[in-house]
């Protein structure tokens, strides 16, 4: 089974002008690879219609997932969901089941749904919602396009409604061997034993620690027999590793 893939848009001015730290790719990363399905490109894009546009499109034509985050809020520069909907040639609007949802939600609260709230119940034709347990207002998907808030809070709920529904690969499996010598020196090597073995992918990550240089040689496949042997192989190659 070819395991599917994934992208990533990370959409706002902040995040771009640095006023913001995204943590958003980070926890998605992981929850895909646990569910095997890998993430392989990821985007950041301003609060710009036609930039979002663009990616959306790009991005869908190209994977069989992606994940925004950003720009669905009540404020005039939460555009995700129009953008969006215009890269999915769909129509967009106020819908009754999200409106429906944001009105339970603000009564609770003793909130009134005015025309800035109203906006997150905009939600393009023949899309399913995203649950959203923190703050009721709710994502959508359509297409293979899964269209989430930037709050990590409410991302990581909204990734946790979407992937039960999402088919997967088998997980993606890693080891690693701390060798303590220079990416230099183990280069060569590194270089035949993953040419030998394309079944697996080696990756080789340097650190310098207490005085000490050396590198991380971490090995990931979805074959767990397959990562077995090149760690057997590396313990071969790096017998002094540690």
């Amino acid at each position: 089974m070819q395991t599917p893939t994934a992208a990533m848009l990370v959409i706002g001015d902040e995040i771009l002008s640095g006023r913001t730290r995204d943590s958003n790719m980070h926890f998605l990363a992981r929850a895909l690879t646990d569910h095997g399905i890998r993430l392989a490109e990821a985007r950041v894009v301003a609060d710009e219609h036609d930039r979002i546009k663009q990616a959306v499109q790009s991005l869908s034509s190209a994977y069989d997932h992606v994940f925004t985050s950003g720009g669905i809020g009540p404020t005039h520069d939460d555009i995700t969901a129009d953008a969006v909907a215009d890269a999915m040639g769909a129509a967009i609007d106020i819908r009754d089941d999200a409106r429906a949802i944001l009105q339970a939600h603000y009564d609770r609260q003793g909130q009134e749904l005015n025309a800035a709230r109203l906006r997150m119940a905009r939600i393009p034709e023949g899309a399913a919602l995203i649950d959203n347990p923190i703050s009721a207002a709710p994502g959508f998907t359509i297409g293979n396009v899964h269209v989430m808030a930037g709050v990590p809070t409410i991302f990581e709920a909204m990734v946790a409604s979407v992937m039960p529904t999402l088919t997967g690969g088998p997980p993606m499996l890693s080891q690693s061997l701390r060798v303590v010598r220079g990416e230099g020196d183990i280069a060569e090597p590194l270089g035949r034993l993953a040419a030998d073995h394309p079944e697996v992918s080696i990756g080789s990550y340097p650190f310098h620690r207490d005085g000490v240089h050396g590198s991380n040689i971490v090995v990931r496949s979805q074959d767990g027999a397959a990562v077995d042997r090149v760690m057997a192989e590396l313990h071969r190659l790096f017998p002094a590793a540690g």
